[in-house]
C-alpha cells in the first residue's frame, strides 16, 4: 500500500512540474505613484536570488516574473523615497509555492504618499503598509 502512495505521489508531482511549463509565470509589480519628483528605490530579494536595486521615477514600473519553488517562494522587499531616502517599508511582496504552486498570480503594488498600496488585479488598490520615517543618528561618536 506505501508503494501505491509513494507511486501516486510521485506521478503527481511530476504531472504539476510539467505544468509548470505550459502555466503563466507569477509576477510582481511596483508603480512609483509618488507626489512631486519623489524617486523609489526598490531592493527586493527571493529565497534564491537578490533582485538587486531599483530606482523609479514617477510614473514608472519595475516589474519581475518567476514560478513558484516546490519549497515555497518568498519575496521580501525593502521600499524607500524621499530625502536620503528615509521614509522605509519592509515587508514581504510575494508568498506562495510549496506543493501547490500558484500559476499567473500577479501582486500589484502602488506607492503612494500615504503608504503602499495592493492589489491582485481584480479590486481597487487597498492600503497595506505605511512609510516609516527613519530619523538620521546625529550622535558624535
Amino acid at each position: 500500500m506505501n508503494k501505491l502512495y509513494c507511486s501516486l505521489f510521485i506521478i503527481a508531482l511530476c504531472v504539476g512540474l510539467s505544468n509548470a511549463l505550459v502555466k503563466m509565470k507569477n509576477s510582481v509589480h511596483f508603480t512609483n505613484s509618488l507626489g512631486g519628483n519623489n524617486v523609489l528605490k526598490i531592493h527586493c530579494i527571493s529565497d534564491e536570488d537578490d533582485l538587486g536595486y531599483h530606482l523609479l521615477k514617477p510614473g514608472e514600473l519595475y516589474q519581475f516574473s518567476f514560478y513558484d519553488s516546490i519549497m515555497g517562494t518568498r519575496i521580501n522587499c525593502d521600499l524607500a523615497h524621499g530625502v536620503e531616502f528615509r521614509f522605509h517599508a519592509k515587508f514581504m511582496a510575494y508568498k506562495g509555492g510549496g506543493l501547490i504552486g500558484h500559476y499567473g498570480k500577479e501582486n500589484f503594488w502602488f506607492c503612494r504618499d500615504d503608504g503602499i498600496y495592493f492589489t491582485h488585479g481584480k479590486e481597487e488598490p487597498k492600503l497595506e503598509y505605511k512609510w516609516v520615517y527613519n530619523v538620521l543618528d546625529m550622535t558624535l561618536s
